[in-house]
């Protein structure tokens, strides 16, 4: 396992750091997401705003950062920040997962797959907010699932269930309520808001 403590600040490492603290799939990662941007930045490969949204890289900053290769994930500590396009995440602690690698040359290795939040989860798309104590976010299907004291905003609109699943590509969300406990979804429309 190594670790880090300082302020981490994924583009601001020098090339001998990335080889010291990442493994070599989230080195893999970097390298690709970099070239994705560069490629989406030209008019020759300009694609959708929603592919590109998708392939932007995810910029991470926090206080402390602890690579733990057997387990194929990295863990942000500490006042964490992540931006991918115009979607913001602060939370206080992120556990990111990608593929594990393997020996047959499988392009998905070192992908990233989810991001776990835990603690004052906060996403931002736009005029959309959501917040909760814990969040899992799937980066193939662009999906953010809060819990725990789950609460979204639209505008001055305001909705809050056990769960709040929102598909950032189509900006739509599910409720759920809390079965168990007798809950309801509920949501606070202000006539005359803009959303």
């Amino acid at each position: 396992m190594q670790e880090l403590n300082r302020n981490v600040s994924l583009f601001s490492f020098t090339p001998e750091a990335v080889m010291k603290f990442f493994p070599c799939a989230v080195r893999r990662a970097l390298l690709a997401s970099t070239v994705a941007m560069l490629l989406s930045s030209s008019p020759l490969f300009a694609a959708a705003p929603v592919q590109a949204e998708q392939s932007a890289p995810i910029i991470i900053e926090a206080n402390r950062m602890v690579s733990q290769e057997n387990s194929n994930s990295v863990v942000f500590i500490g006042k964490v920040v992540a931006k991918q396009g115009a979607m913001t995440i602060r939370t206080d602690k992120m556990t990111v997962y990608y593929s594990p690698e393997t020996n047959d040359g499988d392009r998905s290795a070192g992908q990233l797959e989810k991001l776990v939040c835990n603690d004052n989860v906060q996403i931002v798309q736009g005029d959309w907010l959501g917040t909760g104590d814990q969040m899992e976010y799937f980066a193939k299907q662009r999906k953010a699932v809060l819990s725990g004291n789950a609460k979204a905003w639209n505008g001055s609109n305001m909705i809050s269930g056990k769960t709040i699943t929102y598909y950032l590509s189509e900006k739509r969300s599910e409720v759920e309520q809390d079965a168990a406990k007798g809950g309801r979804v509920r949501a606070v429309l202000r006539p005359g808001s803009a959303n």
